[in-house]
């Protein structure tokens, strides 16, 4: 993927570049190739130790305001991550569950937790939550279930801003919230709450994306012709807007329904469900949607599996957002691994949610069975 900012003689080059070697720790080959199409990102490689980065703890604790009760707070699982550069250092914001001994997937309690990297390969994360529920004025969504599989951006003035579902056990709500540093949070609620007198508010909404840009070597949320633009939503994706990250209107159609720009498609890997993934970037050949994929074995893929979780990336119009341009035909990340595929969610999944651009590399962060968190990584053009 060419992104903006580079010079003429260098996308030139950049057509001929082969992958190269990631970094210092040498990475599998068996997953290395060139992408689909010329416009997508990658391709990516998993490191070659082929192991999670975050797993599961038992050992720490947190003291949970609404019980008042020394929790657990990671001991079932840690997934679905975002992540961000900050101060030079890749910051993984993953969804992390207390164990309630519920059967069911979404039956625990859900916090965000923090892991940072110097460098990519090793992280270190912190002994609690950077952000859950609490006895706010939030907590009518976000208790029992919690807060959940979060994307974050940059501002332009350095502020972060977080997407992410509340989930009270009745309605999973997209929500958006606010920090300066990544510790201290302002929640500012349902994205759609006062959209139409809360026209949306009871309606299951989740996976917001907001599109960026790369400005001095980083991703920051971009304005395209005064606007702010978001994918999210599934089975489909859908759009909204806002003039200032905060404020969002979905895109709706002429009957005032929401309009759909991103579908399943029968006969493919996305023959399911389609569903948001990291903030999208703009590149020189338009918006680059990474999007995760679920699989119907009757009417998709048949050597796929049944309900298999793939990632796919669609390219849209940068001046009109709404506007599908190209797509792929293949998954360009499925669940291979053992750690993919064995987990809470049997089936499979490599659940993208999060990408940086560090080191003159994409990493992209994906959540593996609704368990533990992976990294894919892949050279920029």
């Amino acid at each position: 993927m060419r992104i903006k900012t580079l010079s003429a003689s260098l996308l030139f080059l950049a057509l001929f570049i082969t992958c190269k070697e990631i970094n210092s720790t040498t990475v599998e080959t068996k997953n290395a190739g060139l992408v689909e199409k010329s416009w997508m990102l990658g391709p990516f490689e998993r490191p070659s130790n082929e192991r999670p980065i975050i797993q599961s703890d038992s050992s720490t604790l947190f003291k949970d305001p609404i019980s008042g009760k020394e929790v657990a707070w990671e001991s079932k699982a840690t997934f679905n991550p975002a992540a961000i550069v900050k101060n030079s250092q890749i910051n993984v914001l993953y969804r992390a569950e207390q164990d309630l001994h519920s059967d069911s997937i979404g039956g625990h309690t859900s916090r965000i937790g923090l892991a940072v990297s110097d460098d990519g390969t090793s992280y270190r994360t912190n002994k609690e939550p950077i952000f859950y529920p609490d006895n706010d004025d939030q907590k009518k969504y976000e208790w029992i279930g919690g807060t959940e599989d979060p994307r974050i951006v940059e501002s332009d003035d350095g502020n972060y801003i977080l997407t992410y579902t509340q989930w009270n056990g009745d309605v999973p709500r997209l929500a958006l919230a606010t920090s300066p540093d990544l510790k201290q949070w302002t929640k500012h609620g349902p994205i759609f709450e006062a959209y139409k007198d809360g026209k949306y508010n009871d309606r299951e909404t989740k996976s917001g994306a907001i599109v960026t840009k790369m400005q001095d070597g980083k991703l920051v949320a971009a304005k395209i012709n005064g606007k702010y633009y978001m994918y999210f939503g599934v089975p489909h994706i859908w759009l909204a807007s806002s003039t200032d990250l905060i404020d969002w209107e979905p895109v709706e159609d002429y009957a005032g329904n929401l309009a759909p720009v991103l579908n399943p498609r029968p006969g493919y890997f996305d023959s399911w469900l389609v569903e948001a993934g990291p903030p999208p970037v703009i590149t020189e050949d338009g918006i680059v949607v990474l999007y995760n994929a679920g699989n119907s074995s009757n009417i998709g893929v048949k050597d796929l599996g049944n309900r298999v979780y793939t990632a796919g990336q669609a390219l849209f119009s940068s001046e009109e957002p709404w506007k599908l341009l190209d797509r792929c035909e293949t998954p360009f990340l499925k669940p291979e691994l053992p750690f993919e595929k064995s987990g809470q969610y049997i089936d499979g999944t490599t659940f993208v949610e999060g990408l940086v651009y560090f080191d003159n590399k994409w990493f992209l962060y994906y959540g593996t069975a609704d368990s533990m968190v992976g990294v894919a990584i892949g050279d920029a053009k």
